[in-house]
């Protein structure tokens, strides 16, 4: 007979000590797990995160911070004094400023909406823009496209370009842009519009990075953007130039990337001289 059975006036075998060896294992392996998980969960979640935090405060507090300097591009001991990140792009609109390359995160250089615009190369959207009507029913530019940026470019920095005479139908007597007007143009028969710049305009000012906060633009889109600002600021060109050449970043290691400005910190280096 086995040693876990035995009979009794015809009854079923009972298998009583089977189940109380089978509870005793469950109840063991249970404690287990529970204490598996919350010593990993102290583990990742507490002591591993605060070390990691001490180590970044210790070396490295400027970057562990988010890398904010203040309108004097030093480094920002509070929050509430910084002019912005060196990480994180802004949009800078006036004439005396360096301008960013574009962004679709959120509305624009959303830290919180990182993104690009997920268009592809054949997007009727992405070459030509998009329009769409405001709350009071006015029509504005729902995303301007490619062929709009690189028109913008051209005649912000006052570069040459070859147009035909239709082109001029899409300016007001002050050489703005009537852009709902243009990109409405573009959708509807864009071969009509020849715009041609006669110089090459660098991809990075015509087109957002994938996270859409880059705040970094190539060497070259800063130098045609140079004499913009110069003339803007009163400054002679060979100053801005310079200023470019000092905020000018190289690739990681000497062979990671190409060389790049960040635009805020340049501005505000401009700002400053300016004092």
């Amino acid at each position: 007979m086995n040693m876990f059975q035995h009979e009794s006036d015809g009854n079923p075998t009972e298998m009583t000590p089977v189940r109380e060896s089978f509870s005793a294992e469950l109840w063991k392996q249970f404690r287990i797990s529970i204490i598996a998980t919350v010593t990993t969960a102290i583990i990742v979640c507490g002591i591993y995160p605060a070390i990691v935090w001490g180590l970044a405060q210790l070396i490295f507090p400027f970057q562990a911070n988010g890398s904010l300097i203040d309108k004097n591009g030093k480094p920002a001991t509070d929050s509430k004094d910084a002019a912005g990140s060196l990480l994180i792009g802004q949009n800078f609109s006036d004439a005396k400023y360096f301008h960013p390359r574009p962004s679709s995160a959120g509305s624009g250089y959303d830290a919180t909406a990182s993104s690009g615009s997920n268009l592809g190369p054949t997007s009727a959207k992405l070459f030509n823009g998009t329009i769409k009507k405001d709350e009071q029913g006015h029509e504005v530019v729902d995303f301007d496209g490619i062929r709009d940026r690189v028109i913008h470019y051209t005649i912000d920095n006052g570069l040459p370009y070859e147009a035909s005479p239709s082109f001029k139908q899409f300016l007001d007597d002050k050489g703005n842009i009537d852009d709902v007007k243009l990109i409405k143009a573009l959708n509807s028969d864009s071969s009509a519009i020849v715009f041609m710049p006669k110089v090459a305009i660098p991809p990075d000012a015509v087109t957002g990075s994938a996270s859409g906060l880059d705040p970094q633009i190539s060497v070259e889109n800063a130098m045609l953007q140079a004499p913009r600002v110069a003339r803007a600021r009163a400054m002679k060109l060979e100053t801005v130039q310079q200023f470019i050449h000092q905020f000018t970043q190289q690739p990681a290691l000497g062979i990671f990337g190409d060389p790049a400005v960040n635009v805020l910190a340049l501005n505000l280096a401009l700002d400053q001289a300016r004092q």
